[in-house]
């Protein structure tokens, strides 16, 4: 008879192995480190959890993520309204935060067109997109979206849906600078 984890151990290394990146062994070694966490600090783990799931949602203008309907970045009297930045995912608003070289709002498609994972344009916020940029506030879209197939994929689709609105559309530079050696 082989040896099992007690069942509520079991369900604990399952729901870890839904995370990305984390296999078998690696979820095994998370449940042991949990158990072992002081209860208070489990309950945290657990009520930091439950809170995210239930206030976080996506901003209503943007797609970012946000505890309100707007988000602070959308709030944001001060930004440059004409400037609209596109990126993939709302960690991609916090890198490029980070750097305090961009002065407009931004937009989050929540994914890359990708036709070998059968993502297409439908699975993404483009319509949300294509709605702001009708209003006519913004005159510059910029293309923060990742240098692959994927990423040049989505910006050339959405490059030839804006082009009809007379809105300049632009693409950050990425590779290796000269002298970045």
């Amino acid at each position: 008879m082989q040896y099992a984890y007690p069942p509520s151990m079991q369900n604990l290394i399952a729901q870890l192995t839904k995370l990305p990146g984390v296999g078998p062994k690696t979820a095994q070694r998370l449940a042991f480190y949990l158990l072992r966490l002081p209860a208070q600090e489990g309950f945290a783990l657990t009520e930091a959890i439950t809170e995210a799931k239930a206030k976080v949602r996506r901003c209503r203008i943007c797609a970012n993520l946000s505890d309100e309907e707007i988000c602070s970045v959308c709030a944001d009297q001060g930004r440059d309204r004409a400037s609209l930045c596109v990126v993939e995912q709302p960690r991609d608003v916090v890198t490029i935060e980070n750097t305090k070289e961009f002065p407009g709002l931004y937009h989050v498609l929540h994914g890359a067109i990708s036709p070998m994972e059968g993502i297409g344009p439908s699975q993404l916020t483009v319509e949300l997109l294509l709605k702001r940029l009708q209003a006519g506030e913004v005159k510059e879209v910029v293309m923060a979206v990742n240098p692959n197939v994927d990423g040049d994929v989505t910006a050339l689709y959405l490059a030839k849906l804006i082009k009809p609105l007379g809105i300049k559309v632009t693409r950050i530079a990425h590779g290796v600078p000269v002298g970045g050696d």
